[in-house]
């Protein structure tokens, strides 16, 4: 007679090792063809990755889902969100949980695998939001209405709250893909990510002002950043190789996030950008200034790790950026993904066609170009209604002047 297979608890120890420190076990049993248990154990860790029980029970509740894969799906779907974030941590942000990606590590080749960047935000969403909230919540427990209000409720920008809800997303789409759920309700969650402010954008002036006042490498970083547009990572991320000074070509092959080495965000992100030849004399006279000046070098190199890593931008920031902009009067929010924002606009003022801001910026289509990064300044749309204003309230006799020619 066929006998049920069992919902499995397992149980979980701390074991003593005669080197190292102690280590959290997790043992189970399986039911063999014959019928006939076979005990089986695996090591989750040790008391210095999971100091508490409380730590290694999380790793041992999403182990719990696949040792009972075979289980009637109507006891699996008891399981809660605690249990399913700890399962999707586990599969889906292995560089966080368990810490593969060290400073200064290549990306690891993997298809699907998120980025360190990416495994680190949505860790710290789920922590700091989604688990204090919704941790008990059976998935079935989970309503899309629930999960608006409670967003409309944070005190968050409108795309943070729209990252949360794709993250809460996600979460479902594991359980769907493990069997665990049928439904998304996180899919009929209506929450919009339209930015409450506008970035903030620098004059030309302004520009001048904050590079009079900032010193290397910080001077170099920011007018690289302004005239090209580079994300922070990017800038961050470049190396003496990668600037071509005789064909006047600035090749971008890597981001570096958290110091870790990244891919560039999109294809068309990697593509080589023009390199004005006043700003190739400028990162040449800070070559020549830097102590780390060798192709393999990077050029904004750290000097407190030795040239091995660059910069921390928030170091640069504090010790250099935020300084300078009190110095020039700039009280708006700056940041460094201002530069980008700066640069974006002031072509769209100058005149450029949308392809050539589109390929400089390296977006992947027109959309972000267009409502995003780039923004009419007060001076361009003053001259443009001006010319709608005389257009309408031409006079008679400018009329009658017309209609002889």
């Amino acid at each position: 007679m066929f006998k049920r297979t069992r919902y499995q608890q397992g149980s979980l120890q701390r074991i003593a090792r005669k080197r190292g420190s102690d280590c959290w076990v997790f043992r189970w049993y399986e039911i063999q063809t014959d019928g006939t248990k076979r005990y089986r154990q695996a090591m989750l860790g040790s008391v210095e990755e999971y100091k508490t029980e409380t730590e290694a029970q999380r790793v041992a509740d999403a182990l719990r889902l696949n040792i009972n894969e075979k289980t009637p799906r109507e006891k699996l779907r008891a399981i809660n969100l605690k249990i399913l974030v700890e399962h999707y941590r586990q599969y889906e942000l292995p560089d966080i949980v368990h810490g593969t990606r060290p400073v200064g590590s290549e990306p690891i080749e993997s298809e699907g695998r998120k980025s360190f960047s990416t495994q680190f935000t949505y860790e710290g969403y789920l922590n700091k939001w989604i688990l204090p909230r919704w941790q008990s919540y059976l998935l079935s427990e989970v309503k899309s209405v629930k999960v608006e209000e409670w967003l409309r409720s944070l005190p968050l920008a409108r795309g943070s709250k729209a990252k949360i809800r794709n993250i809460m997303s996600a979460l479902y789409s594991h359980a769907i893909r493990w069997e665990w759920a049928t439904t998304n309700p996180i899919t009929h969650v209506r929450q919009s990510a339209k930015r409450s402010h506008i970035p903030t954008v620098l004059t030309p002036t302004q520009l001048q002002a904050f590079l009079t006042h900032l010193t290397e490498p910080a001077r170099t970083a920011v007018l690289l950043g302004a005239s090209t547009g580079l994300r922070v990572g990017e800038l961050l991320g470049l190396k003496w190789g990668d600037i071509d000074f005789e064909q006047l070509v600035l090749n971008v092959t890597r981001d570096v996030v958290k110091q870790r080495i990244e891919h560039c965000k999109t294809e068309a992100s990697q593509k080589p950008l023009p390199l004005d030849a006043e700003l190739a004399e400028g990162l040449w006279a800070w070559r020549l200034r830097s102590g780390y000046s060798q192709p393999a070098d990077w050029v904004f190199a750290s000097p407190q790790c030795k040239g091995k890593q660059p910069y921390w931008p928030g170091s640069l920031y504090r010790v250099y950026l935020k300084p300078a902009l009190e110095k020039a009067g700039i009280t708006e929010p700056v940041g460094w993904h201002t530069l980008r924002h700066t640069f974006g606009t002031l072509m769209k003022a100058n005149g450029e066609d949308l392809k050539t801001i589109q390929e400089l910026l390296r977006h992947a289509n027109f959309k972000v170009t267009m409502d995003v990064y780039t923004q009419a300044i007060t001076e361009t749309k003053r001259k443009a209604q001006s010319r709608v204003v005389r257009q309408i309230l031409r006079t008679k006799t400018e009329e009658g002047e017309d209609d002889e020619d």
